[in-house]
């Protein structure tokens, strides 16, 4: 944007230098055309009256000497053609000339051609001026000026070398302004810019200077106040939702309690039976408390790993490298008991030599990793579930597939969706926020969640980090 508002004025400001520049330069050629052609129409009248006062006293003495004299001084030639057909010159200018010709023939006809044609500062050659001389009624002669336009041309030639600096000086400093305004206007625009990509990713953005124009200060001043409103409002909100899940947590484990105690004064089958039902939905509660604190925590940190990443992978969050194998083995022994209950089995491939190093918090790659095979058990049960660990060019991919029924093409993009859940799966317990707690705490470590269809069948979740570089270079 800058570049091209920059472009912009730049071009202005060479049109308008340029502008300027040429009705200096037409001025000034026009002024030293009307001077010579002043000073030599001046010279021209002069030798016609005296080529009358000759003509008129049959003595052309007076006449002869006074054009060459002029041809002396200024290197110009003259003719005077009288009415006796006689021809006077001087300076070489023959009258067997097609020029000088035309010239004497248009005065002939009493034509004065008094008018010379705008000076150019890099022409050649010279310029004829010519006029008749007589009586009211008479043409007795003619007059012809040959006009050395060289010293003209030199002196317009100057002024152009000298327009050209002050055009160049002008431009360099209308460029300079033109860069200093852009920068003034563009800035704060950037910044902005810049502000509302911070806020869109991490929630929050830095105060904004108010700097340029007061419109953009203004709008500076505006923005910083609905970043803060925001984040606060997203904050309070995340807050909201953790400390409900952690105070419902109280009432419904006294709830607990007093059903637990009230089972022990059931007597009949049905009542029993009822209380069941009711110690049901109560876990079904907790398991919901418990996701939603789950998913408030991994937002918060998603959030603020998210603020960190543009400082490279290294810097994502306060993560270290980790080895992820003993990680994936101790989720798939722990998750093992649930599997053999499921009739599913599990496998672990064998970790790749050299070991990888990924950046992320083991504790949260362990969490991940743990509820997407309790998910392949639960909705894939008797399903064969794989666990690997791989690089991928700059990155390290963990992989947990199942063989199992998956799901369709359409069902995929929302399956990291909150509360989402396949209708396939609506008799199967679950709170549908599962995929949304790995999906944020894989964004919180500086990777990401992939589900994809699994060939023939089933579902393949990619788990994508950034690799840590070991000593060789190789990741």
């Amino acid at each position: 944007m800058k570049r091209r508002v920059l472009g912009i004025l730049s071009l202005f400001a060479l049109v308008m230098v340029l502008a300027v520049s040429s009705a200096i330069l037409t001025s000034a050629g026009r002024e030293l055309t009307q001077e010579v052609q002043i000073n030599r129409v001046s010279a021209l009248n002069r030798f016609a009256q005296v080529a009358y006062d000759a003509s008129q006293s049959g003595d052309a003495t007076q006449l002869r000497r006074e054009m060459e004299r002029y041809t002396g001084l200024y290197g110009e030639g003259v003719l005077v053609r009288l009415e006796e057909a006689a021809t006077v010159q001087s300076g070489g200018l023959s009258p067997d000339r097609t020029d000088v010709r035309d010239a004497v023939s248009r005065a002939s006809l009493n034509l004065n051609d008094t008018t010379l044609e705008p000076l150019q500062p890099f022409g050649s050659g010279t310029a004829l001026i010519s006029r008749s001389f007589g009586t009211a009624s008479q043409v007795l002669g003619e007059a012809v000026l040959e006009v050395n336009l060289e010293a003209a041309r030199q002196k317009l030639r100057e002024r152009w070398l000298l327009v050209g600096l002050g055009a160049a000086g002008l431009s360099a400093i209308l460029l300079l302004g033109a860069l200093r305004a852009t920068g003034w206007v563009i800035r704060p625009v950037l910044r902005l810019n810049s502000a509302v990509a911070e806020l869109e990713a991490t929630g929050r953005a830095a105060r904004l200077p108010e700097a340029g124009p007061p419109e953009l200060r203004e709008l500076s001043r505006s923005f910083t106040r609905m970043a803060e409103t925001v984040s606060n409002s997203t904050e309070s909100q995340r807050r909201l939702i953790a400390d409900t899940s952690h105070q419902l947590r109280n009432p419904i484990g006294a709830l607990r309690l007093r059903i637990d105690l009230l089972q022990l004064e059931l007597r009949t089958d049905a009542e029993r039976a009822k209380a069941a039902g009711v110690v049901k939905e109560l876990e079904r509660v907790e398991e919901i408390l418990d996701d939603v604190l789950k998913l408030a925590t991994a937002e918060h940190r998603a959030f603020e790993g998210t603020a960190t990443q543009t400082a490279g992978p290294g810097a994502v969050g306060s993560a270290q490298p980790i080895d992820p194998y003993p990680v994936l083995q101790e989720e798939v022994d722990r998750a093992r008991p649930a599997a053999k209950q499921a009739g599913s089995s599990l496998v672990l491939k064998a970790p790749p030599e050299p070991p990888l190093q990924l950046f992320c918090s083991a504790a949260e790659l362990a969490q991940m990793v743990g509820e997407l095979i309790t998910n392949a058990i639960k909705y894939a049960p008797g399903a064969t579930v794989t666990v690997n660990a791989r690089p991928l060019g700059g990155s390290v991919v963990v992989e947990v597939s199942d063989d199992g029924p998956g799901l369709p093409p359409e069902e995929l993009a929302n399956a990291a969706t909150r509360f989402w859940r396949s209708p396939d799966h609506a008799g199967v317990r679950g709170t549908g926020l599962g995929m949304t707690i790995v999906d944020r705490l894989a964004g919180a470590n500086g990777g990401r969640l992939t589900l994809r269809a699994r060939d023939p069948h089933g579902l393949l979740a990619l788990l994508e980090f950034p690799a840590a570089v070991q000593g060789g270079g190789q990741p």
